[in-house]
């Protein structure tokens, strides 16, 4: 395996993307308290034009950041070595907790669907890959009950539907996710998801 990342110590829990995220749910929170103190209609519509674009690469970088968990599991995963930094660890496992962010994200990609539709007359389509990558990184969450028990990477769980990475495959993810964690562009994951899981036919 050729990589930039040294697993001489162990593999990081988080290779770096935390850097370059800002949390869901309170900036959600925050747009539409801006929003919603806004009476006119018309004032409304520019306001929410004027976050469109911010809440669009939301969505996007936190759909391509789910990604990337998994993606840094598959490849960390058979490493035999002990898993750095993992808050988690120790934790008690709540599953409703655990996946509460990603049914929130699921939910909003619906209430923005419709916001969009309202307040700018425009259609906005959830894609059937994004819809994909949420369920699979539930099923990940689950499979790994948050990763209160992840104390070396052969502890790591991936996903029943996933597929086993040639050294090759994984050079190729871990160099992305090197750039992601460069520049903070997690779209650049999207292409990647089925190189780990079976193309949706």
């Amino acid at each position: 395996m050729t990589t930039k990342f040294d697993f001489t110590e162990g593999a990081q829990f988080d290779p770096g993307f935390i850097g370059h995220l800002s949390a869901f749910v309170p900036t959600i929170d925050y747009i539409y308290s801006e929003l919603y103190r806004v009476s006119n209609f018309n004032q409304k519509k520019m306001k929410f034009k004027m976050y469109y674009n911010k809440i669009q690469n939301l969505i996007d970088t936190y759909i391509g950041f789910y990604l990337g968990c998994i993606l840094w599991a598959a490849c960390i995963k058979d490493l035999n070595k002990p898993v750095l930094n993992n808050l988690c660890f120790g934790g008690e496992f709540d599953e409703k907790e655990t996946v509460a962010e990603v049914n929130f994200v699921r939910l909003y990609l619906k209430q923005f669907q419709k916001d969009v539709k309202y307040y700018m007359g425009q259609n906005y389509e959830i894609s059937e890959l994004q819809t994909k990558i949420l369920d699979e990184y539930e099923e990940f969450l689950k499979a790994n009950k948050g990763f209160v028990e992840v104390k070396e990477t052969s502890d790591i769980k991936v996903n029943e539907s996933a597929k086993s990475l040639t050294e090759k495959e994984s050079d190729i993810i871990l160099e992305k996710i090197a750039e992601v964690i460069e520049n903070g562009d997690f779209k650049v994951l999207y292409p990647l998801n089925d190189t780990l899981f079976a193309a949706t036919v």
